[in-house]
């Protein structure tokens, strides 16, 4: 959802003028002389050097698009008008952990570059069964979105690939983990898998303990997707696996400035690692982001293919508020993206994975 592009400054050589007044369809704003703005804003311009006056003939088919506005503009640079963010209510140290725990949640999605999208496409659905939601292509910024999933996206977690011309290969890193996918018979979808030409890295084996069983098997671009065997779920696109230096740290920052619980933990000492799952509700039912701890391992390289999870939240002013009591770091301040007024914050975890924060009722406009 966030993709940083910057269009040249639409402002003259002159010094003596220090900002631009900015017309949308029914609205002005002030903005800095020495701001660039996205060429996402901008559909016929007019320029005027007496005035510096722009006009911007808004693309609404576009919306989603600007959350990338948000990465590169800091809220300080934003002077006047509507573009100032305005607080829903007031946060203080003492209620704003308390408020996280009752705050309406949920991932919405999850952020990656993929290399051929056509390609991930036919992977996604032929093989794991997913639906394309919808697709999206900018030629003048060179880039294409697809959304896919198992369920509409006001109600179920969905993955976003992005695509960006030209460009046909990632760095996946190794701090990503994979991506889980409850199926009812997981023989079944490696088979389907293997006919369809598609890459299976473990074999179907039975989970320890237990009568299920799991196969890893992995997309056109690299990214892994764990198999686990389930009946019916109403989220079948159920887990996001990231690994962390230092588990009881990531718990802690995710119970508290998340508000989510901790669903269980399970320690393998015979393959050195632990594993907690956290979420929003039962991970049958939801959801859940997986964090791993490989004993002894303290940093992961993060390459340049997966982005980000984003949640919805009824405040982002106060998430961004529990982020920061918790030791997290504001990438993005809080606040409305110029033009289309959807609320968000971008943040860091200890270890630097990257979340956005959206505004619940501002995210179901996005989708109308």
């Amino acid at each position: 959802m966030l993709r940083t592009v910057t269009a040249p400054s639409l402002s003259s050589s002159s010094s003596s003028s220090t900002c631009l007044t900015v017309s949308t369809q029914n609205k002005s704003y002030l903005i800095p002389h020495s701001l660039k703005l996205s060429s996402l804003l901008i559909g016929n311009i007019k320029k005027s050097n007496s005035n510096r006056t722009v006009t911007c003939n808004y693309n609404p088919s576009r919306r989603l698009a600007l959350f990338q506005l948000g990465a590169v503009i800091p809220q300080s640079q934003f002077l006047s008008g509507n573009l100032a963010p305005a607080r829903s209510s007031e946060v203080t140290d003492q209620n704003v952990l308390e408020w996280v725990k009752n705050d309406k949640r949920r991932m919405l999605h999850v952020v990656y570059s993929v290399g051929d999208l056509d390609k991930t496409i036919k992977f996604y659905t032929e093989c794991l069964g997913m639906k394309l939601l919808r697709k999206r292509d900018i030629p003048e910024d060179r880039y294409s979105n697809a959304f896919l999933g198992y369920g509409p996206e006001d109600t179920n977690f969905t993955v976003e690939l992005t695509y960006n011309y030209g460009v046909d290969k990632y760095d996946i890193g190794d701090g990503f983990g994979h991506f889980g996918i409850a199926v009812e018979d997981v023989s079944r979808t490696v088979d389907l898998v293997k006919a369809k030409g598609g890459k299976v890295t473990r074999e179907p084996v039975p989970v320890k303990g237990g009568s299920t069983k799991i196969a890893f098997v992995e997309d056109p671009n690299g990214y892994k997707f764990e198999l686990l065997e389930r009946g019916l779920t109403p989220e079948p696109l159920c887990q996001v696996m990231l690994r962390v230096g230092d588990l009881d740290r990531s718990i802690n920052f995710y119970k508290k400035s998340f508000g989510m619980e901790l669903l269980r933990r399970r320690d393998n000492p015979e393959y050195k690692y632990t594993v907690a799952l956290m979420g929003y509700g039962p991970e049958d039912k939801n959801a859940v982001l997986e964090l791993t701890y490989n004993y002894g391992i303290t940093e992961y390289s993060k390459g340049n293919g997966y982005a980000q999870i984003a949640i919805g939240t009824d405040d982002v002013y106060k998430s961004a508020e529990a982020v920061k009591q918790c030791g997290g770091k504001i990438i993005r301040e809080p606040g409305p993206i110029p033009v289309i007024n959807t609320k968000i914050t971008a943040c860091l975890d200890p270890d630097g994975w990257k979340s956005v924060f959206v505004d619940n009722v501002d995210f179901l406009k996005e989708l109308e």
